[in-house]
């Protein structure tokens, strides 16, 4: 009678502390509770496996299912399951195909779950092939699919491109007696604007209105992004303002997916309109959202005073800015000829706890190349490993373009050299200034 409630006592402490993810405190109770001679059964195994897994400590979460088995106890497939979705969520897809082949040996009959697990980590490597051949396995051995096994599979045919083999899932699925839902329906209609049949898109939109199902806010995206990458902006805002309309209220992605699309369109005034319409009554812009206003709303169009009120206006917000706003916001100033805000923006990248990557450097040293600058942007590329980042061939040709462009020949043909010494080539702009060169000078400048 003693016994059986301080077993029961260590299995509440255990899920407790796996819930809580304070797995080493659970394994240490999982130890001291065998050590105290108590037999934990197949519930306790099992919750230790899934507070591993939970915790990602998937090669441990493996040697406890063998522990487990070494102590004379048989998984199920639920504690398979378990090491299954671990493994094929860590990219270990070989590693978990093994683990589903030793199930089938065992005669443990693997369950829809278990199919799930697996076509999904075979749909993120890109083998949508192979799971349409466990689909078919999952057929053949009375297993009843559902709706998100499939909504799975189309989902990475419409990802790779092949919209027709997805749309022929989704005729599988009816025939299976399986009716889609919007998630099916969201994404063939986000599948087909990306391939630039909005048209399509749209009759599938109708179809399914007629079948009762109501378009939601990710559907009117798909749309609107579908218009906007046509540069459709006045069905988009048709799109947009039927959502509203019909009591769909837009989310943030269709407010940044419309200032995008205005954006690109070059019509900024409407894109602004949108910007403060969010601003004043939300939802609250994201970072996506300035960093598109200020790409390509502002700073493009030479609005370089707004950008960076726009840019001081993130940082008032208190949004974790990384360094896609700065770099924007750099290359803007570069291309305006404002090289010394440019720099000390640059400069404050350390001191904001961020380190500038290839792109930030290229862009620096590019624009210091413009203005005339190209010693100062050669100590610039030469300092690069300081912040461990070393030049790649796009930093390699633009640095030697800024040679050429300021007359540093010499300079230019050692830096060359030294490019193709570490497996870079020159690009085709770098290799056209250079037969200029050699034109214009009637001899080789290699010699």
């Amino acid at each position: 009678m003693g016994a059986e409630p301080s077993a029961v006592t260590f299995s509440t402490l255990i899920n407790g502390l796996c819930n809580q993810s304070k797995i080493s405190e659970a394994v240490c109770m999982f130890d001291e509770m065998t050590e105290r001679g108590y037999q934990p059964n197949l519930i306790v195994y099992s919750i230790m496996l899934k507070g591993l897994c939970k915790t990602g400590n998937t090669g441990r979460a493996v040697r406890f299912l063998r522990l487990m088995e070494s102590r004379g106890f048989e998984p199920n497939i639920v504690a398979y399951n378990t090491i299954l979705d671990c493994l094929c969520k860590n990219g270990l897809l070989k590693e978990a195909l093994d683990l589903f082949s030793e199930v089938k040996v065992k005669g443990i009959r693997p369950d829809i779950f278990t199919y799930s697990c697996l076509i999904h980590g075979m749909c993120n490597f890109g083998q949508q092939e192979e799971a349409k051949k466990l689909l078919n396995e999952m057929v053949d051995n009375n297993i009843s699919l559902d709706i998100v096994t499939y909504n799975i599979l189309i989902d990475a045919l419409c990802k790779e491109g092949t919209i027709s083999k997805a749309v022929e899932i989704v005729d599988t699925m009816r025939k299976q007696g399986i009716e889609p839902n919007v998630v099916t329906y969201n994404t063939l209609v986000d599948a087909h604007c990306k391939e630039g049949m909005v048209s399509e898109a749209e009759d599938i939109v109708d179809a399914i209105i007629k079948r009762g199902i109501e378009p939601n806010v990710v559907t009117h995206n798909a749309l609107i992004n579908g218009h906007c990458l046509q540069n459709e902006m006045d069905k988009a805002r048709r799109v947009f303002n039927l959502m509203i309309e019909k009591g769909c209220a837009p989310n943030i992605v269709t407010y940044s997916t419309m200032i995008n699309g205005y954006c690109k369109a070059k019509r900024l005034d409407e894109a602004m309109e949108l910007f403060h319409e969010i601003s004043q009554k939300g939802p609250i812009p994201d970072t996506v959202t300035y960093n598109t206003l200020m790409q390509d709303g502002l700073c493009k169009t030479g609005h370089i005073e707004e950008a960076l009120e726009l840019f001081q206006a993130m940082r008032n917000r208190g949004l974790g800015l990384d360094i896609v706003p700065y770099t924007i916001l750099i290359d803007g100033l570069c291309k305006a000829g404002h090289i010394e805000v440019a720099k000390e923006l640059f400069h404050q990248l350390s001191d904001n706890g961020l380190k500038p990557d290839v792109y930030a450097y290229c862009i620096m040293i590019n624009g210091l190349c413009k203005e005339g600058l190209p010693d100062e942007a050669y100590r610039m590329f030469g300092s690069m490993g300081d912040n461990d980042c070393l030049p790649n061939s796009c930093c390699y040709n633009v640095m030697i373009r800024g040679f050429l462009q300021n007359s540093y020949t010499s300079k230019a043909t050692q830096l060359l050299t030294e490019m193709v010494g570490k497996g870079f080539s020159a690009d085709i702009f770098t290799a056209t200034l250079f037969m200029d060169l050699i034109v214009h000078s009637n001899k080789s400048i290699l010699l």
